[in-house]
């Protein structure tokens, strides 16, 4: 990977990027740079878009309002979308602000809020949502951006899951046991049509996290019939819905993910 640049200011940008282009930024964009950063005309900015990878730039200072920028090289590729997707509980504004923010850091490839029966809040601000997923990729120097998703009831989540994406579902009714474990046991083993050195295709993967108020009984029996389903508890305390999906995301990333060594063919 190529090294990361944690000096330069990164913002992220919808228009397409390649050597030459001139992005004109929008007010927001430009207020951020030249007002919260204190950017003159000459300082380098990193872009990307999500698509694009990570370009470096140069700011050019047209007016007391408006900036653009003049792309010159790229820094880093686009990475390999990665396939996990975070269903969730909504919570209230700043807790939700989190979640979302930490979701992005560990890699989620898509935001889907699920309505429970025990959910407390069933209305979901999908633009506030996205904007603080494009704050913690451009303060975390992600590139790929998640899918944000309208809210839906967990049933329709469940029904387009896909019959090969593995769902970890997390439930504080599970039996205490070691998570872990019960992780590495469903790991993909190594495949003789995978060449040495070859990183294999990441298992599509799903976190499901309930509400405060936990699942209701048929909404675990429905989630127990699903036959590709990992039950977890995260340990003996219970957490809190922002505090489990860092917990959840971490362990999943770390055995099932992108935390893991490629594991070549044998």
């Amino acid at each position: 990977m190529p090294p990361y640049d944690f000096r330069s200011a990164r913002l992220f940008v919808e228009d397409r990027l390649h050597a030459g282009a001139v992005i004109e930024l929008d007010g927001d964009a430009a207020n951020y740079l030249r007002n919260v950063l204190r950017l003159k005309g000459g300082a380098p900015v990193l872009l990307f878009n999500g698509r694009d990878g990570e370009w470096r730039s140069v700011i050019n200072a047209s007016g007391k309002r408006t900036l653009s920028a003049a792309v010159e090289e790229q820094t880093r590729p686009q990475p390999a979308a990665g396939d996990l997707h975070y269903l969730f509980a909504p919570l209230k504004h700043v807790r939700l602000d989190y979640m979302v923010q930490k979701a992005v850091e560990l890699g989620v490839s898509r935001l889907q809020p699920v309505i429970t029966r025990h959910t407390q809040v069933v209305r979901v601000n999908i633009e506030r949502m996205r904007a603080n997923a494009i704050e913690a990729a451009q303060q975390c120097g992600v590139l790929a951006l998640p899918e944000v998703k309208e809210e839906v009831e967990l049933r329709i989540a469940l029904a387009h899951l896909g019959a090969d994406r593995l769902l970890v579902f997390c439930d504080e009714g599970a039996d205490i046991a070691d998570p872990i474990e019960a992780l590495i046991k469903r790991r993909r083993p190594p495949s003789a049509l995978v060449p040495a050195g070859v990183e294999p295709e990441m298992m599509p993967l799903a976190v499901l996290i309930g509400p405060e108020g936990g699942f209701a009984e048929d909404e675990r029996e429905a989630l127990l019939k699903i036959p590709n389903v990992v039950r977890l508890a995260l340990g003996p305390r219970i957490l809190r819905a922002d505090t489990a999906a860092v917990a959840a995301l971490a362990l999943v990333q770390s055995v099932l993910g992108d935390w893991v060594e490629p594991r070549s063919g044998s």
